[in-house]
């Protein structure tokens, strides 16, 4: 049974820093790419940041210099490095495997508020 469990999310003041992960478990075969989304109260989810098994990113232009996506295959590990944040980056986020299928985890709560 495949899991994505994320962890990282709190309360930190504007212009701080969090960082996400999100821990892969079980057998995914064909995986593509790994991201974040989130989804702030009365919006829809939006694309955070990606990361394709050939190294490649993408990040949506409000966090493009501040957030940073990386993985540690050893550990089956996605991480989300969110620094110099914004009250506008209050959401929930939410860990992404795109392989013959989406995979998603529960998500954790960011909450940025002086």
């Amino acid at each position: 049974q495949v899991q994505l469990v994320e962890s990282g999310g709190g309360l930190v003041q504007p212009g701080g820093s969090l960082r996400l992960s999100c821990v892969v478990s079980g057998s995914i075969f064909s995986i593509y790419a790994m991201g974040w989304h989130r989804q702030a109260p009365g919006k829809q989810r939006e694309l955070v940041a990606t990361l394709t098994t050939g190294g490649g990113t993408n990040y949506a232009d409000s966090v493009k210099g501040r957030f940073t996506i990386s993985r540690d295959n050893a550990k089956n590990t996605v991480y989300l490095q969110m620094d110099s944040l914004k009250p506008e980056d209050t959401a929930v986020y939410y860990c992404n495997v795109k392989a013959q299928r989406d995979y998603w985890g529960q998500g954790t709560q960011v909450t940025v508020s002086s």
